[in-house]
């Protein structure tokens, strides 16, 4: 069966390449001109990747982003038409996107994060048969229901925040290297980067295991 990917674009000539080059390539490419439609469309097609622009009609890509990403863990591409800030791109990832794009879309990049996005969503997809709860004196995780209680208070994470605790749940009792927690919460991009800090929950208390990019390095969780 082929990976559906779900392309939300005003752009008609836009989503006409995106569609042909992605079906030359084996993928069932889907087009929404508008994040409402984009948003219903997901609802319908149930896609393995979502491909979204930034400033859609109707309702914008981030808000977007953010529907889709409190019910799905589906891989999120942003594209964008003009240079963001490094501001602009921790709010997108913030808000549960997995990479972003500058346009003009160059074929090659394109496809090379694309088979990263689905190759992490797939990794995570092998563990699915593992258990997806933690729970010690401190710190409970439902993975399954997105929901974390610390010190017997439920705790609202950040789309990051979740993603890299729940990765750790995934992977219980392995050691994973400081560019496997990268690939699968930041993206592949950041793989050569060397900073990181030990993360501390409100009490004080501290988790040595987890390793997290410094926050002047990366897009804060």
């Amino acid at each position: 069966m082929a990976v559906k990917v779900l392309i939300i674009e005003d752009d008609v000539e836009m989503n006409r390449l995106l569609q042909l080059d992605l079906e030359q390539h084996g993928y069932e490419a889907n087009i929404a001109v508008n994040g409402l439609d984009g948003l219903r469309m997901f609802h319908e097609v149930r896609p393995n990747l979502v491909v979204l622009d930034v400033a859609l009609p109707q309702m914008d890509g981030l808000t977007v982003c953010q529907r889709i990403r409190e019910l799905s863990n589906v891989p999120i591409l942003i594209m964008t038409a003009h240079a963001v800030t490094e501001e602009e791109i921790a709010k997108g990832l913030n808000l549960g996107a997995d990479e972003y794009m500058l346009k003009p879309i160059r074929n090659i990049e394109f496809h090379a994060r694309v088979k990263a996005l689905l190759r992490r969503a797939q990794l995570s997809d092998d563990d699915g048969s593992q258990p997806l709860v933690y729970a010690d004196d401190y710190l409970m995780i439902d993975v399954d229901a997105r929901r974390v209680w610390v010190g017997g208070q439920e705790t609202r994470l950040t789309p990051t925040e979740f993603k890299l605790l729940a990765t750790f749940i995934r992977h219980r009792g392995q050691v994973l290297t400081f560019q496997q927690l990268l690939e699968q919460v930041w993206g592949f991009e950041y793989q050569t980067e060397h900073h990181y800090h030990y993360p501390r929950f409100r009490g004080g208390r501290t988790y040595p295991a987890i390793l997290i990019p410094a926050r002047n390095q990366f897009p804060s969780p």
